[in-house]
């Protein structure tokens, strides 16, 4: 079974090109449903983000029919978090929408972690 990717509609989609391998990035994970990457502006001594490599614009587009990618992703998430050595605890973060502070228009899970996180987020 071939897995899911980007659509050619959404090959102007940065997270697309970046899981494609057309843009280059440091990776920390590559499976046929994910991409995990270094985030570029990081905000922890360990921050990385989580994607899917199905083009889905944000969780609020997501659907029931996306409930094993998005388990997916949390799953792949919480392994390479161990990998990272964040054991002591880390954050993930699912922005949705421009007043969330999503900048990018591809589903992602921030994972950060390696300090103290402090409550509430800004």
């Amino acid at each position: 079974m071939r897995p899911p990717s980007c659509t050619l509609v959404a090959m102007d989609c940065l997270f697309c090109k970046i899981a494609a391998g057309t843009i280059p990035s440091k990776a920390v994970h590559s499976d046929e449903h994910s991409y995990a990457f270094a985030d570029i502006n990081p905000q922890a001594p360990v921050h990385f983000l989580v994607v899917p490599r199905e083009h889905i614009p944000s969780i609020a587009h997501a659907s029931s029919e996306h409930a094993d990618v998005l388990g997916h992703l949390l799953l792949k998430a919480a392994e390479i978090a161990r990998t990272q050595g964040l054991e002591n605890g880390y954050r993930l973060v699912v922005n949705s929408g421009r007043d969330a502070g999503q900048t990018v228009d591809h589903l992602h899970v921030h994972v950060l972690g390696g300090r103290h996180l402090s409550w509430p987020p800004g």
